[in-house]
């Protein structure tokens, strides 16, 4: 080792941050002097600089005092470094003389010594800037209020609802108090808001209706009714629709609506509702008086939901209106409700669109109702894959049928055959208003079939055909009919593969008919052609025409400025809403049609050319 009478800044040295107390920091301050070392002293902290090591062996070596006492342990080479420092400190002391002989110039030590420093301060003391930012955090930056489904179900919810979201709860809840029907649907103010708002209806004397659809509410929230609605007797109408329920959720609302005398009608749609949620309505209704329309579309209630709702049917004597669209009884949940609606007087409507229930179904479901006591005027059986046979069945009741009034086949396959069975019935029927045939591959002969009804039925106004490939030869037989009988105001005629064609045998139907008011031809491959031939037609006096819906035909300028001579060419056309929606117009044709209408009579805000709005005059 080289002599250790001399200090070098260039050593290894060993820095040592502790707090001591003034008799250590004396002891250390004569240590240091008597072996030869140099001291720093900054407040309460030391730093040591300890005598000069050989110039191999250049390095900083920074450990905090923790590390010291009682820290983790510390690796080999912190040892090593550690032993050699010691060693180093046990050297003997050199004369003053030669001592002050090699110091450096007092200017470069402390020079070399601030900088030293300002690297272990900023190795060693932590920055205020990272601790601060969690130190100071405001109350704001904290648990926040979310109006988003499911994430609100906070603990202390008076404590911890932010107070933007509180505002806006109280803002509900004044409506609530104020208005006769409240919407508050889509708020997602989920269960905590439900809690909240809950405290209004308990003190309700103003709202009859009000929607909590859509807003995250869970079964947790529904508790929020209990002691609400037993005491309320104002609200009529309860929407719960969209909400993830679920059937604990339905069980807690029926205890609860047991003993409830006000609520007339429960929406409870697309609420994850099954078969043991059905079986709690079931006995709820077996006890309830008031309930007068109950609506479980689009859940999963299965055959033995169905079950229970048909026992419930026996039973209860006020329930009207019944809404099973979109759930799973097939055929043996039909037969089971058939069997209900054979005991029960007070149905007037039954929706069981889209329930798959077949022809054996629609067989047993004819059956019970043919055996109904009450007055069914409302019958949707539509969607629900029956064929020609299931029709047979329909046509049967139809015949019987002394109260029946809207009937809605929709999207099924009854076919031609299908077609002349209710056609067949029809002629016979006086009740029905409103009859929907769409969508059941009906051919010509079956649309020849019903037109020849409408010849001894005057009570029918609304016929619905769309979606069926009729073509030119359909629309024939049903022009030839409607010159001159029946009394349909409403036809609908979308998707029926007329063409040009059999836009020739509506126009001449037009000049003579004095009762359809709105005609739908959407999507029938018009063209130029067809609305030329319509055109011709509009410059007749017709009286009764008000809505034509000429959408999805292929139409351009030269159809769209035939149309708009007619209508500017008759004085007395009664036509105040022309959609040409989605036809192939240009520029020119829009602005034709616009003035075109607004000279025949069309309002501002009605469609015209492609579905825009008939500019102010």
């Amino acid at each position: 080792m080289g002599s250790a009478s001399a200090i070098s800044l260039c050593s290894h040295p060993k820095i040592l941050l502790r707090s001591l107390t003034n008799k250590q920091r004396l002891q250390s301050q004569c240590q240091s002097q008597g072996s030869g070392s140099a001291w720093l002293g900054y407040r309460t902290q030391v730093v040591f600089l300890p005598p000069i090591l050989p110039r191999r062996r250049r390095c900083l070596v920074v450990k905090a005092a923790s590390a010291a006492e009682g820290g983790p342990r510390r690796p080999a080479s912190a040892r090593r470094v550690y032993r050699e420092s010691q060693s180093a400190s046990s050297l003997p002391v050199a004369p003053v003389k030669q001592l002050a002989s090699f110091v450096v110039p007092a200017a470069s030590f402390f020079a070399v010594t601030f900088v030293l420093w300002k690297l272990v301060e900023k190795i060693l003391v932590p920055k205020r800037q990272r601790t601060s930012s969690v130190e100071n955090k405001t109350p704001a930056e904290g648990m926040k209020w979310s109006f988003a489904a499911g994430s609100n179900l906070l603990t202390g919810f008076g404590a911890k609802i932010e107070r933007e979201s509180k505002l806006k709860l109280n803002d509900f809840a004044k409506e609530l108090r104020s208005f006769r029907s409240v919407d508050l649907s889509g708020r997602n103010f989920g269960d905590e808001g439900l809690f909240f708002l809950s405290e209004s209806l308990g003190y309700n004397q103003t709202a009859e209706e009000v929607s909590f659809a859509a807003n995250g509410i869970t079964g947790t929230g529904i508790k929020a009714f209990d002691g609400v609605l037993q005491a309320n007797i104002m609200l009529k109408t309860l929407n719960l629709s969209g909400n993830p329920i679920g059937d604990e959720g339905i069980k807690c609302l029926c205890d609860i609506l047991v003993n409830n005398n006000g609520i007339q009608k429960l929406q409870l749609n697309s609420t994850d509702l099954g078969d043991e949620g059905a079986k709690a309505i079931a006995e709820m209704l077996k006890n309830n008086s008031s309930l007068r329309a109950l609506e479980l579309n689009n859940n999963m209630i299965d055959y033995s939901g169905f079950t229970s709702l048909a026992g419930a049917l026996v039973e209860n004597n006020t329930i009207r209106n019944i809404h099973l669209n979109g759930n799973y009884g097939g055929a043996l949940g039909a037969n089971a409700l058939a069997k209900g609606l054979e005991g029960n007087k007070s149905l007037r409507e039954l929706h069981l669109h889209g329930n798959s229930i077949g022809d054996e179904g629609v067989a047993a479901l004819m059956s019970g109702l043919s055996l109904h006591k009450g007055k069914l005027t409302l019958l949707d059986i539509g969607n629900n894959s029956f064929s020609a046979k299931g029709a047979f069945h329909v046509g049967g009741y139809v015949k019987k049928t002394k109260s029946l009034l809207w009937l809605n086949v929709y999207m099924n396959d009854i076919g031609d055959e299908g077609a002349e069975n209710i056609a067949d019935a029809l002629k016979q029927n006086r009740t029905i208003t409103t009859i929907d045939l769409g969508g059941n591959n009906i051919h010509a002969k079956g649309v020849t079939a019903i037109a020849e009804a409408l010849k001894d039925n005057s009570v029918i106004t609304f016929l619905e055909l769309g979606y069926n490939p009729m073509g030119p030869d359909g629309v024939k037989a049903l022009s030839e009919v409607l010159k001159f009988h029946g009394n349909i105001e409403t036809l609908k005629l979308g998707w029926c593969q007329i063409g040009a064609k059999g836009a020739e045998f509506l126009a001449d139907m037009l000049k003579y008919n004095t009762t359809i008011r709105v005609l739908d031809l959407r999507a029938n491959g018009l063209r130029n052609e067809g609305a030329s031939c319509l055109a011709r037609s509009l410059k007749v006096v017709n009286e009764a025409l008000s809505s034509l819906d000429l959408g999805f035909n292929e139409i351009r300028d030269d159809g769209a400025f035939a149309i708009a001579q007619a209508l500017k060419a008759n004085e007395d056309v009664t036509i105040t809403s022309l959609n040409l929606a989605s036809n192939f117009l240009t520029k020119f044709g829009q602005i034709v049609m616009s003035y075109a209408t607004r000279g025949a009579g069309c309002t501002q805000g009605q469609t015209c050319a492609q579905g825009h709005a008939v500019p102010a005059a």
